[in-house]
């Protein structure tokens, strides 16, 4: 039987914080009805969906690469390496991957066969359950630092380039979370 992969990322629009890509394997038994392109889902029916992958998931893992990484290496070079720690984390829980069916139309090298899908998150069950996990993980963390850096917001808008993220940072000057090689106007 072949084992298939589904791998998103969620944090490449933002102009702070971290890029999380998640990799899954689900198997014939998982209720795929519940399972949607996370955007198309509320961030409260996310969180639920979430609990549920996790526990009925065939395996699942998460990547990340940090903002001073993405400022050295460019968003779409860290989200490969957010996607390739993902895959190198699930495969370290359950073995050898056939296939790997990511997000987008570029995708990492990885130790096995890789295909990108073009909206993957609103065709690929593996795809949309990696994507809503990579997206809940990311609004957890984004929320935790908003205690951290209470100026900025971070828990309405998860990093994104906001106005009110935006008047923040010229106000306070850059979070110690910022992106600060994207090229973001105040």
């Amino acid at each position: 039987m072949e084992i298939k992969c589904g791998i998103d990322e969620a944090g490449r629009g933002p102009i702070a914080g971290p890029v999380c890509a998640a990799a899954v394997i689900l198997d014939e038994t998982f209720p795929f009805e519940l399972l949607n392109d996370s955007k198309k889902l509320t961030e409260k029916k996310r969180f639920q969906i979430e609990a549920i992958i996790k526990e009925k998931a065939v395996g699942w893992a998460l990547g990340w690469v940090n903002h001073r990484t993405i400022d050295k290496i460019n968003i779409l070079e860290a989200t490969m390496v957010a996607m390739q720690k993902a895959y190198t984390n699930l495969e370290s829980k359950v073995g050898k991957v056939d296939l790997t069916l990511v997000d987008g139309n570029k995708a990492p090298s990885l130790n096995c066969k890789v295909e990108s899908v073009v909206k993957g998150d609103s065709k690929i069950y593996e795809i949309m359950a990696a994507s809503i996990l990579a997206k809940c993980a990311r609004d957890r963390l984004m929320i935790t630092l908003d205690k951290k850096f209470p100026n900025y917001g971070y828990a309405k808008h998860k990093g994104y380039g906001t106005k009110e993220h935006r008047y923040a940072c010229v106000t306070y000057g850059p979070s110690p979370i910022q992106r600060l090689s994207f090229n973001y106007r105040f």
